[in-house]
């Protein structure tokens, strides 16, 4: 990178800068950059020989793509070294052991060609003369590309004005092929191995935006290899007095003479073998940001907490049965059982995870995963190739330079989204510090089968914008695992989550939801409304907003003084007179009950009460049992001939504004005469609606609940007083 190259003339390293003691993993080799050094000086090799200085790169490549062509390799080592030639980086050494260092990290985690090639060349054009169109010419558009979005991640300066812009073109350039990021991640990686060349403050600063920007990159695109080693070199700098005690405690765990986990190992392997199920049992160390958050939680360590268990085997039904053989051959820990295969987490994660204890109470962590698996669990998106490399349809662009990505995951897209919502760099900087935090996701179900990643703590509000976008204005309501929910319920990983949408294209998200929104995309949808509408004064919510939704409708819309409510007939006491109903009590008044309303063809029963009268309720009405208590007389009722009936529905709903206009209008449309209504004050943005009604017709019933059902925002229309009767 830019700020890495300088000329033969620029002084060594600073005087009293100290590289942080770092772990090194065994399985990544680390470059020679002094044999490097001494070969890059050499030049280029004759036309057609792979020059000495890339033979670690050649070799990591082929271990991973044995068929693939080297001959980009050579060609681009060869311009980058001969554009190079003459920079040195800080830590005196020639500035092409850089992109050779970056190369080597992406091909050793199984880059294909492509990337490698462009990693060469990724500071060609920053730092030379070298031009985008010569690398165009003589590597082709693929390669061109992924230089231009490295490029461009490199212009502005690492500041702390500027660093909203430089994350906002990152996020930009990762969106539009994963690969950028991923040399990106990899320069990163080299960059912070040699920062011990820089001052104290400047190794500071660059630490904290790589632990608050690039190490959570690196999680959501599944590249633990870098990450868990980023983590590292951060806590060396930024904490030394902590890392030091870890690795005091690492060493003093070393030192000792008896391992449960290689015992538990051998254990494992025995009980694997006699089951016939082929796999490999391996250690792996967990690196030094893993022991410290492990001893900060359980206090004291012991020698199962340095390390965890890896079984590698080579079908996903195998392994199911390691898992069972375990659980049944080991005294296993329920509570730490987790089946990231059946659902992988949102950066590609696969893995069975689980926990065994010994009789000594040493608890060992177990990973069970397939070899693919644990490759995309090491190398996340890297080890996923050439996402562009299926039909020419994949690899059409989708606008404006970018191109359909099929191995993108959820989160970029959301952040992709969003990032262009946000109204400057300053809030896109925030909500990208924000969400980048949240080092943990949820996936709640859809119930079309489809999923939703969400961070954790994130609530209906956040699902709502991150399935339908800015489209979730009009959302009014959701089910959480069959249930009615308010829209700020929080959710848990594995809901089933049914979000109910109104038909109102002038719908409006409620002030209240910024409270409950937990994702950044869901934040800025709400605030770019608000901003586009704001309330007419401070004395109280605009006519329409939410908060005031059951003002008076419009007149000729169902209002009081409407042509849809029109008073009834009423019996004695105020009670609704009973239309066709026979007694077996000639010259009885006979009525409906206002509790139960029942109309034909209900199954009903009468009770005489005070003055002789008789009143009429369906059979499953709670009432019935307390007159019958009540030891009050029954007297025998039927319907008569007549069609005609009144009954007592019951609306729920949640608020929104011309709800009431809505329901009186669908209700006129379908023949009902509103005897009475009353609107209950809403409660938890619900609201209740009560209707006595007259039809010509007892048979249009159903049809008026379906009607009334299917009016924006109710959720549900039932019989007063009575067990609901669907239509």
């Amino acid at each position: 990178m830019s700020a890495e190259a300088t000329n033969s003339a620029t002084p060594g390293p600073v005087s009293g800068a100290v590289t942080p003691a770092v772990p090194r993993r065994k399985s990544r080799a680390r470059i020679d950059l002094r044999r490097l050094g001494r070969a890059a000086l050499l030049g280029p090799t004759a036309r057609g020989r792979l020059p000495d200085a890339i033979g670690h790169v050649v070799d990591a490549h082929r271990a991973h793509h044995p068929d693939a062509d080297l001959e980009p390799l050579r060609r681009a080592y060869v311009l980058a070294e001969s554009s190079h030639r003459g920079q040195m980086r800080k830590s005196g050494e020639p500035y092409i052991t850089h992109p050779l260092a970056v190369t080597l990290i992406l091909a050793e985690l199984g880059a294909e060609t492509t990337t490698l090639t462009a990693s060469l060349l990724h500071d060609t054009v920053e730092d030379t003369d070298v031009t985008l169109d010569q690398v165009g010419e003589q590597f082709g558009e693929e390669v061109r590309f992924l230089v231009d979005g490295v490029t461009k991640l490199e212009k502005v300066d690492y500041g702390a004005a500027a660093e909203p812009e430089t994350f906002r073109k990152m996020l930009v350039a990762t969106g539009n092929d994963v690969r950028v990021m991923s040399i990106k991640l990899a320069d990163r990686l080299h960059n912070m191995r040699t920062l011990g060349v820089m001052r104290p403050e400047k190794q500071a600063r660059i630490a904290k935006v790589t632990r608050d920007v690039l190490i959570p990159l690196a999680e959501r695109l599944g590249v633990q290899a870098l990450k868990t080693e980023l983590e590292d070199l951060v806590f060396a700098i930024l904490h030394p007095e902590e890392y030091e005690h870890t690795r005091e405690l690492i060493a003093g765990n070393a030192a000792r003479a008896d391992d449960p986990l290689t015992e538990m190992a051998d254990e494992m392997r025995t009980v694997l073998r006699e089951a016939g199920i082929p796999a490999e049992v391996l250690i792996r160390p967990r690196h030094f940001v893993s022991v410290h958050r492990v001893s900060r939680k359980r206090g004291r360590l012991r020698g199962a907490d340095f390390g965890r268990l890896l079984v590698l085997v080579n079908e996903d039904a195998d392994c199911y049965g390691v898992l069972g053989e375990l659980h049944t051959c080991m005294t296993p820990v329920v509570s730490e059982f987790k089946d990231f295969i059946a659902v992988p987490k949102f950066n590609l994660y696969q893995s069975l995870h689980t926990a065994v204890a010994r009789e000594d109470g040493q608890v060992a962590e177990v990973l069970i995963r397939t070899h693919q698996m644990h490759k995309v669990a090491e190398a996340g998106v890297v080890a996923l190739g050439n996402p562009y490399a299926g039909p020419a349809e994949e690899q059409t662009a989708a606008g404006d330079g970018e191109r359909a990505d099929p191995t993108r995951p959820g989160w970029l897209s959301r952040l992709l989204d969003w990032q262009e919502a946000a109204p400057d760099p300053d809030t896109f900087w925030s909500t990208l510090r924000e969400d980048l935090a949240q080092d943990r996701e949820i996936t709640v179900f859809r119930p079309d089968g489809g999923s939703l990643g969400l961070p954790e703590g994130a609530t209906c509000v956040d699902a709502a914008y991150a399935q339908y976008g800015e489209d979730a204005h009009a959302c009014i309501g959701a089910r959480v695992n069959g249930r009615l929910a308010t829209l700020s319920t929080v959710l848990r990983d594995g809901d089933s989550v049914q979000l109910l949408m109104g038909q109102d294209p002038a719908s409006e998200p409620s002030r209240e939801w910024l409270e409950h929104a937990h994702t950044p995309g869901a934040r800025i949808a709400i605030q770019r409304w608000l901003a586009s509408h704001p309330a007419p004064g401070e004395s109280g919510p605009g006519e329409g907003e939410q908060g005031a939704p059951f003002r008076q409708p419009a007149e000729g819309a169902g209002s009081p003084s409407g042509p849809a409510f029109r008073p009834g007939a009423e019996g004695p006491g105020g009670r609704p007179a009973a239309a066709g109903v026979l007694a077996d009590r000639p010259g009885a008044a006979v009525r409906l009950a206002g509790c139960c309303t029942p109309v034909p063809p209900d199954e009903i029963t009468g009770f005489a009460v005070r003055g002789g009268a008789v009143t009429v309720h369906r059979a499953g009405c709670s009432a019935v049992a307390r007159m019958r208590g009540a030891r009050r007389a029954e007297v025998g009722v039927r319907w008569g001939d007549t069609a005609e009936c009144r009954v007592t529905l019951v609306a729920e709903s949640f608020v929104r504004p011309h709800l009431l206009a809505d329901l009186t209008e669908v209700m006129a449309q379908e023949g009902a005469e509103i005897v009475s209504a009353t609107v209950e004050p809403p409660t938890q943005q619900r609201v209740r609606h009560t209707y006595t009604v007259e039809l010509p017709d007892a048979g249009r019933l159903p049809g008026l609940m379906r009607a009334m059902r299917e009016v924006a925002g109710v959720y549900d229309v039932s019989r007063a007083h009575a067990p609901a009767q669907r239509a």
